[in-house]
């Protein structure tokens, strides 16, 4: 979806949106990523932020050792800076996490386009959920985050969805279609 391949739309988003917008840009991590096709994933660009979000950035490396060269090159001179690796869902990963003026950050990335990432598309269908139920069901979200809830399982329990919301969400990721709630 065109509209997250940027962030220039949080740039006239909430005040938090704005915030993440310009950390973004001024410390321009994006533009340290860029060989890596980074995307703002997660919470932020479909607001559903809670005070303890992250900025979530998602890239996809072809070399692993450059990739983690890179990030240890660019971040590990900011706060709280650890780099790990391991396997999600069978793929190998690469997580980078670091403070950036108020905000956590964490980079993740796999050897896979980023429009293919688990984490991308998880947040087209939230987003579309979000904007086909409307203001009250984007209210219900923030509220069971907060009660600490990940944002996955609250978008099952909000929508009734069984199962895995992890794998349930996938299900419903397909290419521009709206979502249907079971």
């Amino acid at each position: 979806m065109k509209k997250f391949d940027s962030i220039d739309h949080l740039a006239n988003g909430t005040l938090r949106q704005q915030d993440a917008y310009h950390t973004l840009k001024t410390q321009q991590v994006l533009e340290k990523l860029k060989s890596f096709d980074p995307i703002l994933a997660g919470t932020i660009p479909i607001d559903i932020a809670i005070a303890s979000s992250d900025l979530d950035v998602i890239c996809c490396y072809e070399d692993v050792q450059h990739f983690k060269a890179q990030l240890e090159h660019h971040f590990s001179g900011y706060a709280g800076f650890k780099l790990k690796e391991r396997r999600i869902n069978e793929v190998h990963s690469v997580v980078a996490n670091f403070h950036i003026n108020n905000w956590p950050v964490e980079i993740f990335g796999q050897n896979k386009p980023t429009r293919k990432q688990n984490a991308y598309l998880h947040m087209l269908v939230e987003y579309r959920f979000l904007i086909s139920q409307g203001e009250a069901f984007r209210t219900l979200i923030v509220h069971l985050k907060e009660q600490g809830m990940k944002t996955e399982p609250a978008f099952a329990k909000a929508l009734g969805i069984n199962g895995d919301p992890y794998i349930e969400l996938l299900k419903l990721s397909v290419a521009d279609d709206e979502p249907q709630a079971p």
